[in-house]
């Protein structure tokens, strides 16, 4: 009955009166009324205000909803799982991305293993690369894919890539007729960067230094996707990664390779000890075929050639199988 109580409660807080819950719920307005009164009682509280027959929640009656939203919440969400499985059965599949690969990559990955994907409910989250770890190790991802500045303690993980930063420029950039752009031009422009604590930022600190010259920063971001977006803005000039280039090819920025080598890395990452999908199995090998097609296209559109771009690991780990 308390449950019961709980649900009529939570119906007369969402709809705003007893009236719209009763209507609602199928019920009369005496049998929600009576409702309330129980739940009052077993609570040994006064959730409401009666006067002129329309009821005021109080400050305890407010309390008590954002705890029974808090349980509907993980309610909704065990439906959900159980509509998912009706429908998939055990094959959706959960994958975790830092924006630097989950914002444009993963969608053209997904993309190329179409028929795959459609025997399965792909989720694709973006988030940063320590919430990605997070997630697989709570087990609410079977694939994650996290920048190397976060710790992979306590997870299977294998490198993905290195890929090398470049330069971005607007179109019509004075640094855009340069087949190869050094860190004395750089330094010569206003210049968009990431966090000083990003790890790429360290690697870029640490060239300039060894160059002798200091760039002038005229603002800070957390992901190179905002860097490009700041480049179109005419705020400055970026050194960003090459798969997130890719992204902005035909948006009014061009790109040219950096002289010197400025590593960005993706890992791979699983939970231990579980049998991987054969969809999940398949993606290694399909992001390695992606991304030597995105390579190959931002390449193409650079005046040097022969650039390299980026550095796979020479043999991947194979995730695991499931059991037989």
């Amino acid at each position: 009955m308390l449950e019961r109580d709980i649900d009529i409660f939570r119906t007369v807080m969402t709809s705003g009166s007893a009236t719209k819950a009763a209507r609602l719920l199928g019920l009369s307005q005496p049998a929600v009324s009576l409702a309330l009164r129980r739940l009052e009682k077993h609570a040994g509280l006064d959730l409401f205000q009666r006067a002129g027959g329309k009821l005021r929640p109080n400050q305890e009656a407010h309390a008590l909803l954002a705890e029974v939203q808090r349980h509907y919440v993980g309610m909704d969400l065990i439906e959900h799982r159980i509509r998912t499985l009706s429908q998939f059965g055990a094959g959706r599949v959960r994958i975790a991305s830092f924006p630097g690969l989950g914002i444009g990559f993963m969608p053209r990955v997904l993309a190329d293993l179409g028929p795959q994907r459609e025997r399965s409910l792909v989720s694709l989250q973006v988030m940063g690369s320590q919430d990605v770890r997070d997630c697989v190790l709570r087990g609410e991802a079977e694939f994650g894919l996290v920048a190397d500045d976060v710790s992979v303690s306590g997870l299977e993980h294998a490198l993905f890539a290195h890929y090398f930063g470049v330069v971005a420029l607007p179109a019509g950039h004075p640094l855009a007729a340069q087949d190869v752009v050094t860190p004395r031009q750089l330094a010569r422009y206003p210049f968009v960067s990431l966090n000083p604590g990003d790890t790429v930022s360290v690697r870029l600190d640490a060239i300039c230094r060894a160059h002798g010259v200091q760039l002038r920063t005229a603002i800070e971001s957390t992901y190179t996707i905002s860097l490009c977006e700041l480049v179109r803005s005419g705020i400055g000039i970026a050194i960003v990664n090459p798969v997130t280039a890719c992204d902005y090819l035909g948006t009014g920025l061009v790109f040219r390779p950096f002289s010197e080598r400025l590593d960005f890395t993706a890992l791979t990452v699983w939970p231990p000890d579980q049998p991987a999908s054969p969809f999940v199995r398949a993606l290694p090998a399909a992001m390695r075929k992606r991304l030597e097609a995105d390579m190959a296209r931002l390449a193409a559109q650079m005046p040097a050639r022969g650039v390299t771009l980026h550095q796979f690991q020479k043999i991947a780990p194979p995730l695991p199988h499931p059991a037989a």
